[in-house]
């Protein structure tokens, strides 16, 4: 983050609250507040705003980086966060347990709470099929567990030392002047513990982990799809993701990706499937088997004397998707049928037909009313791309009035 070099403020407070001078060492620091900290801690009758001052104070000074950036410019500069890395002070009994290595006072309840690990997502594609009959899939994965070796310390004697880098806290902070008046403060991981706070020695570094405190573990989950399931539903597995040291484990999931199907489409819990009829079929009658999901098979078939309309769908019931938790109630399956005209007729077939057909309508022209009517000429078109053609020949002129509009004008002068 960028900003202008904040004003010096008090830059000595902090020193007084531990009661110590500028000119102190770290192990003065140290001494200092482990001596205030003890006396003021809550759980020994002190007092909660003086412990939270001296874990602030001495979070600060205890900091190379950032008692660099207090002795310049004070306790403003760190409250205002540029940059991010000063502004956000740490839980005072966080700083003490990590301080102190543990509990205080036969243990205290403020413990260092755990975090929680995150969740690693995985897409899982299924076939309509699989969604209608339901079905199980074994996966195998790779994720990070516990060193058993080890039990998650990194170290042979469970023992750690905190970094020195860092202070424990597994960042750094650096400074950079951009000019007069300008600085440039960045927070990042610290290199020499990798953002963990803490340095295990090379001797005494896991045989089985070489200090990771994790090792890779291979997994095989059944992932059991059930009848019903929508596209995008979730299937968890709770608690099998990466684990890490003071961390609650995050949650595997699975999200179901619905591959497009030749034949059906779905719309919630109901089927569509699109079927083409001769003219004959539309007109006198049809049957036809249908091969659902699960490879039965639907004889579809008309009423007698019944006519289907191009365009027109018609239903049967129970025949749709399963309803999830629920497998034995169904939707709906929906037939859109469309109707294949020929593309010609013989005059003799037009005579044959109209003997059965119903007859044309009754306003027929006359032979003085045709004679009145100027003869046109129909032509196939494709609606869609003629409107599209429409569509951005107008754009294109609208565009050309602009130019022309924002064009050179030519005044006249004044007399």
């Amino acid at each position: 983050m960028f900003g202008r070099a904040p004003k010096k403020s008090d830059n000595t407070r902090y020193y007084e609250i531990l009661g110590v001078p500028k000119s102190a060492s770290q192990d003065e620091l140290k001494k200092a507040y482990r001596k205030a900290a003890i006396k003021n801690h809550p759980d020994k009758g002190g007092d909660p705003e003086k412990f939270k001052e001296l874990a602030q104070a001495y979070e600060v000074l205890s900091d190379s980086e950032k008692r660099e950036i207090y002795d310049q410019y004070g306790e403003d500069a760190l409250k205002e966060g540029m940059g991010g890395g000063g502004g956000s002070f740490h839980n005072p009994f966080e700083i003490f347990e990590s301080f102190f290595g543990g509990g205080f006072g036969g243990g205290s309840s403020r413990g260092r709470r755990q975090k929680r690990g995150e969740d690693v997502v995985h897409t899982l594609k299924v076939s309509l099929e699989d969604l209608y009959n339901g079905t199980s899939k074994k996966l195998s994965l790779s994720r990070n567990v516990l060193c058993p070796k080890c039990k998650g310390k990194g170290s042979k004697s469970g023992a750690s030392g905190r970094c020195s880098g860092c202070q424990g806290s597994g960042m750094k902070v650096s400074i950079r002047q951009l000019g007069p008046g300008m600085i440039q403060q960045m927070q990042h991981m610290c290199p020499e513990c990798r953002g963990s706070g803490e340095v295990i020695s090379e001797k005494d570094r896991c045989g089985q982990c070489k200090g990771e405190k994790v090792v890779q573990e291979k997994k095989v989950l059944e992932v059991h799809v059930d009848k019903g399931m929508q596209h995008g539903q979730k299937i968890v597995f709770q608690g099998d993701a990466d684990e890490a040291p003071d961390t609650i484990t995050g949650d595997i999931v699975f999200v179901l990706q619905l591959k497009d199907h030749s034949k059906f489409k779905r719309k919630h819990d109901d089927l569509y499937v699109e079927h083409s009829l001769s003219l004959t079929e539309a007109l006198c009658g049809f049957q036809f088997a249908l091969t659902h999901l699960d490879g039965r098979q639907l004889l579809i078939k008309s009423n007698p004397g019944e006519i289907v309309k191009p365009g027109q769908y018609k239903a049967i019931n129970d025949e749709g998707m399963p309803h999830h938790q629920r497998p034995f109630m169904r939707g709906k399956l929906y037939i859109h049928f469309n109707v294949d005209f020929p593309e010609t007729l013989s005059p003799d077939q037009c005579r044959n037909l109209e003997k059965i057909l119903p007859p044309r309508p009754g306003n027929q022209l006359t032979d003085m009313e045709l004679d009145e009517c100027e003869e046109t000429t129909l032509h196939d078109v494709n609606i869609e791309e003629e409107m599209r053609r429409k569509q951005q020949q107008q754009q294109q002129e609208a565009y050309d009035e602009d130019d022309e509009a924002s064009g050179p004008r030519v005044q006249c002068a004044q007399q």
